[in-house]
């Protein structure tokens, strides 16, 4: 019975840190997608304003 019981916390417990290792894989993904959608309002919103510098460049000449 004991060996049974060690067996099953052993199981227990690597279960736990597969868990563990899966959790902070989701995590950095989570942060890598944040991040690229950052990236992506950043440009968008450099080439909104270097469109709107063209225009108004146009407009003064």
């Amino acid at each position: 019975m004991a060996a049974k019981k060690k067996a099953t916390k052993k199981r227990a417990a690597s279960k736990k840190r597969v868990a563990k290792k899966r959790a902070t894989k989701k995590r950095a993904t989570k942060k890598k997608a944040t991040r690229k959608k950052a990236k992506k309002k950043a440009t968008r919103k450099k080439a909104k304003k270097k469109a709107t510098r063209k225009k108004a460049k146009k407009k003064a000449t």
